[in-house]
Parts: C-alpha cells; sequence; structure tokens
C-alpha cells in the first residue's frame, strides 16, 4: 500500500492548525491557541486543598481556575506497580490514607478541564520523548502493542532493561515509533529523558504550591514527535520560523525522521490548497453526506455521542437488505472518520440501519473496528445490541473540534430550536392578563418584541388581542425592537 499521509501546518501569531490528510482526505484537526493552550502532559506542583472520602477523590489546586481531580486509582502506589495491571479498588488504602489537606503533591494533567470538570490528574508521572515514554516511580518496561514481531519486541525489551540499570532506576514503554531504531538511538532517547527528569526534580523542589513545573511541547512540535509515522510522506508547514524550529528539533531529536519538513511559501493559504476549511466547516454540521446519496446525523450532548444513519436518496440496485448493507458499510468508515476529525470522546452510540442478517452484522461490526485501528485515541467496540445499537467508547483527552471552535447559541441557548411565533404570541396575551391584575391603574400597556411576533399580533392573532384589550379594559401598544430575538418579549405598564 502506497503512503499518501501528509502532516500540514498552519501557523499565525494566534493560534496553530495542524490537519493530518489521508490520500486526499482530512483525518484529523488539532488546534492549539496562544490564550488558551491545552495542559495534557504538563506536570504541577499542587496542593490538596479538598479530600472527599466518599468520592474516593481529593481537589488539588494547580493554579487554574478549577482545581484538578485526583481519584485514588490515579494516585501511584509505589515502586513496582504495573500500570497494565492496577490494583484492585479493594486493595487500595482509602483516599484519606494516601493524601491530606494542605499537602503539596507534584502531579500530572491526563485530562485538559473539559465543560464545568476541572482537569483530570496522575500521580503516575511519565515524560515522553520521541521513541519512549518514561516513568521515574515504576519498574514496567512496556512495548507497544502495535510492534508484533516478537523478536523485535525480545531486542527492545533486553536493551531497555540494559539502558535503565545503568542510568537510573524508572520504568519505559517502547513507542511504536521505536520499531527497528538501533540501540545508539534509543541510548540517547533515555539519558534526554533521565536528564529532562532531573530538571523536573529540580524546578520542583523550590516552586511553590499551583506551578508548573512541566510543559509538554507546542503543537507543531509534538506533531512531529508523536504524529509522523512511516506512512506520512511530507510535513508542510507556512511558517518559516517554524520550519526552522521544526528542522533544529528533528535533527537533535529524530534524525531518522521518516519524511521530509517543507515550508510552504506560497501566496495561496496552505490549508486553501486541501480544501481543509471547507472541510471543518462541514464537520460542525449535524448532517454528513455518504457519496451513496444516505447520510449521518450526529447529535453530541454532554453525556454521549449519538450517529443516526439514513439510506436517504440511495435506492441501491438489487433489493432492500443488500441496500442496507451497502449504505452501513459505507456509514462504518465514514463514523470512524468522522470521530477523529471532530474528535468526540467518552460514550458514543451507533444506530445503523436494521440488518436481517447475521453475517451483514458481522461485516459492518468488523469494517467499523479496521476503521478505528488508524484512530490515535483509545477506542473500544461493543457488539451489535438486540435493539440494533452499536455502544463503544473513545478516549476523550482534550475538547472535540465544536467545542473549541463554537459556543452555545445566544438565542436558543444551545437547544438547537427556539419557540414558534405563534407560541411566543400566547405567551404575550398571558403575561396581558398578569399585568394588567397587577397594575389595574395602569393607562397603556406596552408589548415591545420581535418583528416577526408583532406582525402575527397584527394580523393572524388581531381578533384575539382586541378581544383581550376589551376583556382588561386596558388599551395595548405593540412595538417593535429589531435587536429582540424571536423569544424575547416584554410587557410594560405605562
Amino acid at each position: 500500500m502506497m503512503n499518501n499521509e501528509e502532516i500540514l501546518i498552519n501557523v499565525t501569531p494566534q493560534e496553530t492548525r495542524v490537519a493530518i490528510v489521508d490520500s486526499g482526505s482530512l483525518q484529523e484537526v488539532w488546534i492549539e491557541r496562544r490564550r488558551n493552550r491545552g495542559i495534557v502532559g504538563n506536570i504541577y506542583k499542587g496542593k490538596v486543598n479538598r479530600v472527599l472520602p466518599g468520592m474516593e477523590a481529593a481537589f488539588v489546586d494547580i493554579g487554574l481556575e478549577r482545581s484538578g481531580f485526583l481519584h485514588v486509582s490515579d494516585i501511584d502506589l509505589g515502586q513496582g506497580e504495573n500500570p497494565e495491571q492496577p490494583a484492585e479498588p479493594e486493595s487500595r488504602p482509602p483516599i484519606n490514607q494516601l493524601v491530606h489537606e494542605g499537602q503539596s503533591i507534584l502531579v500530572q494533567v491526563v485530562k485538559d478541564p473539559l465543560g464545568t470538570k476541572g482537569a483530570r490528574l496522575t500521580t503516575s508521572i511519565s515524560v515522553p520523548s520521541r521513541y519512549l515514554v518514561y516513568m521515574p516511580n515504576s519498574s514496567l518496561i512496556g512495548i507497544s502493542v502495535k510492534i508484533e514481531e516478537e523478536g523485535e519486541r525480545e531486542r527492545l525489551r533486553c536493551l531497555l532493561s540494559e539502558c535503565m540499570t545503568e542510568n537510573r532506576t524508572g520504568g519505559c514503554i517502547v513507542r511504536t515509533a521505536a520499531e527497528g531504531v538501533d540501540d545508539e538511538e534509543l541510548n540517547r532517547d533515555i539519558k534526554f529523558l533521565c536528564t529532562l527528569w532531573d530538571s523536573v526534580v529540580e524546578t520542583a523542589k523550590t516552586a511553590k504550591p499551583g506551578r508548573v513545573v512541566h510543559e509538554d511541547l507546542p503543537l507543531a512540535m509534538r506533531t512531529l514527535r508523536d504524529m509522523v509515522g512511516n506512512e506520512t510522506v511530507k510535513v508542510r508547514v507556512d511558517s518559516r520560523e517554524t520550519w526552522q524550529k521544526l528542522t533544529r528539533f528533528a535533527e537533535k531529536y529524530i534524525p531518522d525522521l521518516p519524511c521530509e519538513i517543507e515550508h510552504y511559501p506560497g501566496d495561496r493559504p496552505l490549508f486553501d490548497l486541501y480544501n481543509i476549511d471547507d472541510e471543518i466547516q462541514r464537520a460542525l454540521g449535524r448532517k454528513v453526506e455518504l457519496k451513496s446519496g444516505g447520510y449521518l446525523i450526529i447529535d453530541q450532548t454532554e453525556a454521549m455521542t449519538t450517529v443516526d444513519i439514513n439510506t436517504g436518496a440511495f435506492v441501491g440496485h438489487h433489493n432492500l437488505e443488500e441496500t442496507i448493507f451497502k449504505t452501513n458499510m459505507e456509514a462504518a468508515q465514514a463514523i470512524a472518520r468522522q470521530l477523529r476529525l471532530r474528535n468526540l470522546g467518552g460514550i458514543v452510540i451507533i444506530d445503523f440501519i436494521d440488518m436481517a442478517t447475521e453475517d451483514h452484522r458481522r461485516q459492518v461490526l468488523k469494517s467499523l473496528e479496521k476503521y478505528l485501528d488508524k484512530d490515535h485515541a483509545k477506542t473500544q467496540v461493543c457488539d451489535v445490541s438486540p435493539l440494533g445499537l452499536v455502544e463503544m467508547t473513545r478516549k476523550r483527552t482534550r475538547e472535540s473540534l465544536e467545542h473549541i471552535l463554537c459556543e452555545p447559541c445566544s438565542t436558543c441557548g444551545g437547544r438547537g430550536t427556539h419557540k414558534t411565533v405563534e407560541t411566543v404570541c400566547y405567551e404575550i396575551f398571558r403575561e396581558i392578563l398578569r399585568e394588567a391584575r397587577v397594575y389595574d391603574e395602569a393607562q397603556q400597556l406596552l408589548v415591545m418584541a420581535n418583528q416577526d411576533v408583532i406582525d402575527m399580533l397584527l394580523d393572524e392573532e388581531a381578533t384575539s388581542l382586541a378581544e383581550l384589550e376589551t376583556f382588561v379594559k386596558i388599551p395595548v401598544k405593540l412595538q417593535v425592537e429589531s435587536y429582540y430575538s424571536q423569544e424575547n418579549y416584554d410587557v410594560v405598564p405605562v
């Protein structure tokens, strides 16, 4: 299979945007704004300001607007613990035996603050490099599951064990990018990580609680470190300064980078060459068109995301079951792409069109899992339920694309709908009755409302308004307020 993945980096003084494009199709977007950088991976010297035994958790002040959340399962119990086999809940000491209010503690952010929730924290600290993840408080030597060849896994495990014995205590996880890398490169990576950790420890000794002691790399450099793989053919960046920084970074830390870093000097915006902005705009909509004529409806809520599949204009060529199967197969690929593109996390419920054939259901599920394998985020897919639903989870570490780029509508409050003009008119009638009873000596009642509402009061509801005026025995005057939304109105006694 030909490698067709390109990584585009668009840099402005206000924000950095990264787009991963595979065979001309946008797969993933990362956005980092100068005023609101993500903090996943940052290490803080925190202060425990509240311990909640009932929740087995603590809130830790790390200097942000909201305190971070530290669950008992995220507290490192000491040397030798295996993160792949965490201690059973009943074998862990209670939270109030592990931390206490006022205690200074070194923590790392594993999830950005999301919505009203503070950052998720852990004391199991890790520091990543190109090939390795160093864990100073563990003795684990782990190998990425994506490195499948047993001989290579054994080579890396033996090499890491020797290197860690020579350098210091601590554990390491070998990342997928380390496959085939020679001993010298890995030794260099370990020494870099150990030096970096020594610097973190020294900074933490003198830092005041609530201060960051280590920040992860900016988005452009993190992309080079984490996202570039053997399938990547090119990294294009439209800022000469960032291009120079990336080139120096690659020469120092990733000398065997499998692709070239290219500066794009063109007058036409880099993202315009690949229609990235148009794709982002489409990713903010509910409806996703499929090539066959079918479509997806994606709804994101606080608790979960739902995906509904419809055949739409696709009528197929043979029979209904075949039409449904082809639509679901196409939808499986589109859903995997949309989850990455929109960065939808947490619980995802997929309502595939009901299939009568068990073999078709199995093939659709297998197809979904196949396309999800390319996702950088961890996913887990359950079987098709008796109701024809597929339940899955996708690890969420940062805000979704919609939450980064959008905010709830000030008119509808995020509902996606607003009251009809007729409903608002009837609300105004009820308000007129209330005001007339409270202010029975008022000379006049002034109704201020949106143009469409006033038009209906003067047209379809004119008779009802005249009858109400006679009933309350107070004249009613209507006034258009152009800045009022359809739901806004005021009834004022004059």
